[in-house]
């Protein structure tokens, strides 16, 4: 299939495109039938996507799989192409296409051209069936079955007919045997019926097999010895004449050669293939043996001393065969044996010229009842009715893919020559699973994964937050997983075992819990904070341990003292002294130099910040603040410039062919934190908010008093005030 996108070919088209911006890239707008008429001529390389999977995508999976042309489980620029040319071939106006509607109107198919003529036939066809006669449009849930469809109409136009096709219940039997004799072929509707080839072929067989039987009618006197039951008696010779033949020349070898006659009756060894077994008359190894002893020039027994496995074979030749021709006889000699062979050998040659062994199993009588009526042209009237329908019901599956098109094509389309519909925000893309909300958020990317490791090796290069989490409802009997972008806010509280609820795009609800996290910056707003958020919960933890540590060492001093007390008493000695403050003087004394040295530090510093004019003083906190944050603003910012949706998607088996990048502001619209609605009126009394106390306030205008004192001081305003007051 060639796509003509060479670049040559792109540069020559006339056709004028109109490009919109958007994830900083320029996408082709697709805007009415001739931008679709003409996509065959833009370059490859202005394509957002080249190939997208089947699977994992919210569109309907029965479109994509009559998209992928070649059946791997992808679609690609080839098969687009040619969905879009087979699609606007078949409408009078490929404008339509545009409006993405569910109903395909019976008057916007092209019935100009053959193959829209008979897709419009075949249309009326299935709506005729389904009692809308009257219907101008049909939709794709008038197709849900077409398999019903099939299966609810007498002729499906495959030549092909079942049992049932027949109103008659006599011939309905008739092709039930045929199917029965020459094997059945696979109607439309998935009965098992017979096309014209099998109708011919299971009469052409009865013919023979009954003109095969004529012949032995005919000649009944010659091919059969024995007048009484003559088919038993040739079965009952038939079925033991290989093996008495074996007999006969056994006992002549043993009269050439005397020497080889326990070979010959398989005595040699006491049979060691059968002595380790549970015996029995239809054990193999004994039907293999001799009919009976092997003896030079012996004839066959046929009452007494017969291989056991035989028994029943031989009674039945002795009853039909032997007395009959020869009278009650104990034992058959070779020469009586000939003479058998030769009255049988007309029915031999008779019998291996069989012919309609395919029939064989109805009967003679069965096949010459069928031949003898005229099933055969009736049966061939029914096959030709139904062949005649073959042009409508030929192209009801092309009515469904027509319908299907006319509904998903255009939105394909703008999610795959762009990404008109993820960045437009007028709808969800077709990557786009659902909604996850959870923080006090709402998610809007989140698309489906397979295997989260594998997925998350690309996926992290997107630069984006990523949850991934374990979706399950109905008391998990259903489950998926879905990888969340959260692009809006901040992580404090996103962490593995976190709950939420997802919502899919049929509004059903699951419960969502995070199994994994790619961690990367959300807002500059939270790079901003996060050093002295990390320096808080860093302060959090060390305090937390020291205290647990201080509280387990006083509880282990204290039983360890309890337990020498206790051991002191029961040896009558008395107690250990008290603790004494002067033996550890010096540690005290570090401690106390240590604490001076850091209040030191602390009072160097303030001094120095005091000594600075007012002015200075809120450009050096500034400067501190930036001095803090820059460096992790900076890496967040950088981050947040590299987020792109391309290794979202790659990791799920998209080609994404585009920098599809997701700035903040877009990012913003991807997550929406919650807020007030608009007119909501807010109470901020809260009967249960933390008591405020006065000593926090009473402290800082302390500070600040002290802190006005200390500058009104140290610019010799108080002096200046205390001389001119005093004199």
């Amino acid at each position: 299939m060639t796509t003509g996108l060479s670049p040559a070919h792109s540069k020559n088209s006339k056709h004028r495109w109109t490009f919109f911006r958007a994830g900083g890239f320029d996408q082709v707008r697709l805007d009415d039938g001739a931008d679709l008429m003409s996509l065959d001529r833009l370059d490859q390389k202005l394509w957002v996507a080249l190939s997208c999977p089947t699977g994992g995508v919210e569109l309907d999976g029965k479109t994509l799989e009559l998209i992928d042309s070649d059946g791997d489980g992808r679609i690609r620029v080839p098969e687009i192409i040619e969905a879009v040319k087979w699609t606007v071939s078949l409408l009078k106006n490929p404008d339509e296409l545009i409006k993405r509607s569910p109903n395909l109107p019976l008057s916007s198919i092209n019935d100009e051209s053959v193959e829209g003529s008979q897709i419009l036939s075949s249309a009326r066809y299935i709506l005729a069936s389904l009692g809308k006669e009257d219907a101008t449009e049909i939709a794709v849930d008038d197709m849900a079955d077409v398999q019903e469809i099939m299966t609810r109409a007498r002729f499906n136009g495959d030549g092909i007919i079942p049992a049932d096709a027949a109103d008659d219940a006599a011939l309905q039997g008739i092709i039930s045997d045929i199917i029965d004799c020459v094997g059945p072929e696979d109607d439309r509707s998935g009965k098992p019926g017979i096309s014209k080839s099998k109708l011919d072929q299971f009469f052409t067989d009865a013919l023979a097999y009954s003109e095969w039987w004529r012949e032995a009618e005919s000649n009944a006197d010659v091919i059969f010895p024995l007048s009484d039951d003559p088919i038993s008696a040739a079965a009952a010779f038939m079925a033991v004449q290989e093996k008495v033949d074996d007999f006969f020349t056994r006992c002549r070898l043993a009269a050439f050669d005397t020497g080889a006659l326990k070979v010959l009756d398989c005595r040699e060894g006491d049979h060691p293939a059968c002595t380790a077994k549970n015996l029995s008359q239809t054990l193999e190894e004994i039907s293999g043996l001799p009919l009976a002893r092997i003896e030079p020039r012996k004839a066959l027994p046929l009452k007494e001393g017969v291989n056991p496995a035989w028994i029943p074979a031989i009674s039945a030749f002795y009853a039909q065969v032997v007395k009959p021709l020869l009278g009650d006889k104990a034992t058959l000699t070779e020469e009586e044996w000939e003479h058998i062979k030769e009255k049988f050998n007309p029915y031999k040659d008779w019998l291996s010229r069989k012919a309609g062994t395919a029939v064989e199993k109805l009967g003679l009588d069965r096949v010459r009842e069928i031949l003898n009526g005229n099933a055969k042209e009736l049966i061939g009237g029914l096959i030709a009715a139904d062949k005649a329908l073959e042009a409508e019901f030929d192209h009801i599956t092309s009515v469904e893919k027509l319908a299907r098109y006319y509904r998903d094509l255009f939105t394909l389309l703008n999610n795959f020559v762009s990404f008109g519909d993820f960045y437009t925000r007028k709808r969800k893309a077709i990557f786009q699973a659902g909604s996850l909300y959870m923080d006090g958020r709402s998610c809007e990317l989140c698309v489906r994964v397979e295997d989260v490791d594998k997925h998350s090796t690309l996926a992290s290069l997107s630069r984006m937050f990523l949850a991934y989490c374990d979706c399950r409802r109905r008391n998990g009997t259903e489950k998926m997983t879905v990888a969340a972008a959260f692009t809006g806010g901040d992580s404090d509280y996103l962490m593995a075992g976190r709950n939420g609820v997802f919502y899919d795009r049929k509004g059903q609800d699951w419960d969502a819990t995070i199994v994994k996290i790619i961690d990367n910056p959300i807002s500059i707003r939270q790079a901003f904070w996060s050093p002295y958020k990390q320096f808080a919960r860093m302060i959090g933890r060390q305090v937390s341990k020291l205290a647990a540590a201080r509280d387990r060492a006083i509880i282990e001093r204290a039983a360890a003292g309890t337990a020498v007390d206790a051991q002191a008493i029961a040896a009558g000695k008395a107690a250990p002294p008290p603790f004494d403050v002067a033996k550890f003087a010096g540690i005290f004394a570090a401690i106390g130099l240590a604490a001076g040295f850091i209040g030191s530090a602390i009072v160097s510093i303030f001094t120095g910040f005091f000594k600075l004019a007012w002015w200075q003083m809120p450009l050096v906190i500034a400067g501190a603040i930036l001095v803090i944050s820059t460096p992790s603003v900076i890496i967040a910012w950088l981050k947040l410039r590299q987020r792109t949706l391309g290794p979202l998607l790659d990791a799920n088996g998209w080609a994404v062919n585009a920098r599809a990048r997701i700035n903040v502001t877009f990012g913003n619209s991807l997550t929406k934190i919650a807020a007030l609605p608009d007119g909501a009126v807010r109470s901020l009394e809260d009967p249960f908010a933390d008591k405020k106390k006065k000593w926090p306030t009473i402290t800082a205008i302390l500070v600040i008093l002290l802190f006005l004192l200390y500058w009104l001081n140290k610019h010799g305003v108080i002096s200046r005030w205390m001389s001119g007051l005093f004199g």
